[in-house]
């Protein structure tokens, strides 16, 4: 073991670069994987403009959310809330698309929620300062630096020793919620947790095991988002 070894938080010694390396976010669930009716409703709403996708959507991640442990949190998380940050756009992009699509789907969800007091979006808190490159075809390496100084928090009280909820639409390599939880941990969140209604096949991310918490790639599940693809655009 490395003579820099410094104790994480369950006492255990962990290396310089095991440090680097480990997560800044301390979970990620996902409804379901990106394919099928998923993907094509993420797409409706994304580049089609189709905002009752959102609705729809937004019933995926109440459900994940509410089948996620909430329960270990502290009592001051219980009186404050949690904090819902959905993952923003740049303003230009926002003006282009006019919306953000994580935004729309993280409103959904919470009128959805059987506690809703348990949950608060701060929709203006973390801004995109910055507009990125696309990350396909990029290194890991590349991605990370792509992303690097991208975000800022305008408003830390907002987050200072409060627990957050990371929300986005997909998750493909974890890069961009890796980064946006560091800037919010930075600013003070005592835990940032990440859900996103799908997944990629591909887990890229080299910080965790993600999990899916609510549709499978079963026939049922393929028929089930079918089902609610036709309701959004109302064939």
């Amino acid at each position: 073991m490395s003579s820099y070894a410094a104790a994480g938080p369950d006492g255990a010694l962990v290396c310089p670069v095991c440090r680097r390396v480990q997560a800044p976010f301390a979970a990620a669930v996902a409804y379901g994987s990106y394919e099928g009716g998923l993907r094509e409703l993420i797409h409706l709403l994304k580049y089609s403009g189709v905002r009752p996708a959102a609705n729809v959507l937004g019933r995926m991640l109440a459900e994940t959310i509410c089948r996620t442990d909430f329960a270990d949190t502290t009592q001051s998380t219980a009186d404050d809330g949690i904090v819902v940050i959905p993952v923003p756009l740049h303003k230009t992009r926002r003006h282009q698309r006019g919306f953000n699509q994580a935004e729309l789907i993280a409103r959904a969800a919470l009128k959805l929620i059987a506690n809703p007091n348990r949950f608060r979006l701060a929709d203006n808190v973390l801004q995109r300062q910055r507009d990125t490159h696309s990350q396909i075809g990029l290194t890991s390496h590349q991605r990370r630096e792509n992303m690097r100084g991208a975000f800022v928090v305008t408003r830390t009280e907002e987050v200072n020793a409060r627990e957050v909820l990371l929300v986005d639409d997909v998750y493909t390599t974890g890069t961009t919620v890796s980064e946006c939880a560091r800037v919010l941990r930075r600013a003070g969140a005592s835990r940032v947790r990440v859900a996103t209604v799908a997944r990629t096949l591909r887990l890229a991310s080299q910080f965790v095991e993600m999990k899916s918490l609510g549709a499978s790639s079963s026939e049922n599940a393929r028929d089930t988002q079918d089902a609610m693809l036709a309701k959004a655009t109302g064939s």
